[in-house]
């Protein structure tokens, strides 16, 4: 499948799935009134999303790269997030579980593409000189 848009990214697609998880939890209850956490957690779910949208956008592959990395470290940063909101038992062992795994595919995602784009500039470099 060719990428014409950010859109077409699978890990930006799977970060999307990630930012709506993370609103619709600290939509409810105790998380809602919390306003420091909840809003580091929807910041970094969204900068999961965000990082690589705007990374799409960029001149060279290894730029692009460079805005994955941010967009993978902002799914563990949710990771990380949602043990303080399960302690706080504002959220269930089961929502923790279902959005915790998610953030864990989302960064699988971007890891893989990172990987894809990483071996493509290698190849491409060789290709365009046969003779180190």
């Amino acid at each position: 499948m060719r990428i014409e848009r950010f859109e077409d990214i699978e890990a930006w697609q799977l970060a999307r799935e990630l930012t709506r998880k993370v609103y619709d939890l600290t939509k409810k209850g105790k998380f809602s009134r919390d306003f420091g956490l909840k809003g580091q957690i929807q910041d970094a779910a969204g900068s999961s999303m965000h990082n690589i949208a705007e990374g799409f956008d960029s001149e060279t592959n290894p730029e692009f790269v460079r805005f994955l990395r941010y967009a993978k470290r902002s799914c563990t940063e949710v990771q990380s997030e949602l043990y303080v909101a399960l302690d706080q038992q504002y959220i269930t062992n089961a929502e923790f579980q279902d959005v915790y795994d998610h953030a864990g595919r989302t960064r699988a995602a971007i890891r893989g593409f990172i990987n894809y784009l990483t071996t493509y500039e290698q190849d491409k470099r060789k290709k365009d000189n046969p003779n180190p």
